[in-house]
């Protein structure tokens, strides 16, 4: 398979850099959801205590007769605490990149929610999609957008991806937003470099997909995985170091890696709450109510569509 162009890019770049989506693989996938449950990885944990805090003050915003729309959805099981609350909800539509887990998430969502329509979308959710026409009457749209998700893009994408889906939303459209705000140096290292070493095998995996994906010659034992925290730019970069020198055919051309060099994998910022505020309103969206954990660090933010 030819290798996209940025991915090429991405590595003749300095500092060398790997596409995000690229972690997402079935063993990546496996692997993440693992880290979701890491002491260290505090981030779903304290989400799914704010989820089931406050769904029925969402449920009651929504109305019945909801139609959630959730990109990224994973296995969704964030999705069942939203889903159990809502009165009625009309339909469900999970988008995902990756077709084996969308296949998992929805044939179990089917068994448990028999009467839910239930409408899969295998594609990547930031790049333009055409979403199904619901076939049952929805008196509002609900984009669930949860795990800081919205973190591990760059804050142009941030907004261009909440405006797309106020689109798809609809004019009376809600929004469930998870993002962490959270600025501690030491306990966003210990997020993303776990002691269990789970992230770490997680962002190793990426090479194990290029290989396979577009006939790469990396050696994932011959880097390691370390986190960084940003303050500048209020982000943990996610890298993969290499430990010696390293030779790897990419297409048809040889990239050199040097003894100690980064390649970068992942972003995830961690937006103040005014900055996410601000990226809100731009893309056409009004605060209505913001859910903090007892730290400030997550934020479950309902929103509706401004105008």
């Amino acid at each position: 398979m030819e290798i996209p162009r940025d991915v090429i890019d991405g590595l003749r770049s300095s500092p060398k850099r790997l596409p995000c989506r690229l972690l997402w693989d079935p063993r990546g996938a496996e692997l993440f959801a693992r880290i979701c449950n890491v002491a260290d990885y505090y981030l779903t944990r304290h989400e799914l205590a704010l989820l089931r805090e406050h769904a029925a003050a969402i449920a009651a915003a929504a109305g019945p007769r909801a139609r959630v729309i959730e990109p990224g959805c994973g296995l969704a099981l964030k999705t069942r605490i939203l889903l159990d609350a809502l009165d009625a909800p009309a339909s469900y539509v999970p988008i995902d990149v990756e077709a084996e887990q969308l296949a998992l998430a929805t044939a179990d969502l089917r068994v448990h929610y028999p009467e839910l329509e239930i409408e899969p979308v295998c594609a990547d959710y930031m790049r333009t999609l055409e979403l199904p026409a619901p076939r049952r009457a929805v008196d509002r749209g609900l984009v669930f957008f949860p795990g800081s998700t919205i973190g591990n893009f760059e804050l142009a994408e941030a907004e261009a991806f909440l405006a797309r889906f106020a689109h798809h939303a609809g004019e009376r459209g809600l929004l469930v937003l998870g993002a962490d705000s959270n600025s501690d140096p030491q306990a966003l290292v210990r997020a993303y470099d776990d002691r269990e070493g789970v992230t770490a095998e997680f962002d190793r995996n990426v090479l194990v997909h290029v290989n396979r994906a577009y006939g790469t010659t990396f050696d994932p034992d011959a880097f390691a995985h370390r986190a960084v925290w940003d303050a500048a730019h209020s982000r943990i970069e996610m890298q993969l170091v290499a430990m010696r020198d390293q030779r790897v055919r990419v297409a048809d051309r040889e990239l050199v890696v040097e003894d100690g060099e980064p390649i970068v994998t992942e972003h995830c910022y961690k937006y103040p709450v005014a900055v996410i505020e601000a990226q809100l309103a731009r893309a056409g969206w009004r605060v209505r109510t913001v859910f903090p954990d007892p730290r400030g660090w997550m934020r479950l933010w309902l929103c509706e569509r401004a105008g």
